[in-house]
């Protein structure tokens, strides 16, 4: 009875700290999420690596190297800009993968995405938005993310 009670002890403690490693990547996440929704795509972008990927459903569609996600975010814009789309505004659901290792995590969470397409209130639902993420001085900054529609 006391080796089955120390092994579930030490399954919670395990548990805990795979749920407390899991908050740090995930909180960089929901931050770059609240800057797009807040339209404040210079300040998403400060969240990311300098050499950072990214795959998105607008042309070109893949953005890499020094300062990949502020190359996405300047070609948003102006997608955004071009095609009269406003009002740009991503939902994420409850993450379905949440992996730490070491200083790198992968992180998969469903999204919805609602804007305006030339005024016209338009949603996405059922899309996902994929992240690796890397611990650099301390902080987890995104590596890459991809946006797959549904």
């Amino acid at each position: 009875m006391q080796k089955f009670a120390m092994t579930l002890t030490f399954l919670a403690a395990a548990a805990s700290a795979a749920a407390f490693a899991a908050a740090g990547p995930m909180q960089t996440v929901d931050q770059f999420v609240s800057a797009f929704n807040a339209g404040n795509l210079k300040a998403a972008a400060a969240l990311c690596t300098d050499r950072s990927v990214v795959i998105d459903d607008f042309p070109p569609h893949a953005w890499q190297g020094g300062n990949g996600c502020a190359s996405w975010a300047r070609d948003f814009l102006a997608y955004s800009a071009n095609n009269e789309a406003t009002d740009q505004i991503v939902t994420l659901g409850k993450p379905s993968h949440v992996d730490v290792t070491a200083d790198r995590a992968y992180v998969v969470v469903p999204a919805s995405y609602a804007y305006k397409d030339h005024g016209k209130p338009v949603k996405q639902i059922g899309s996902i938005f994929t992240v690796a993420l890397q611990r650099v001085a301390g902080e987890w900054r995104i590596a890459g993310f991809a946006w797959a529609d549904h």
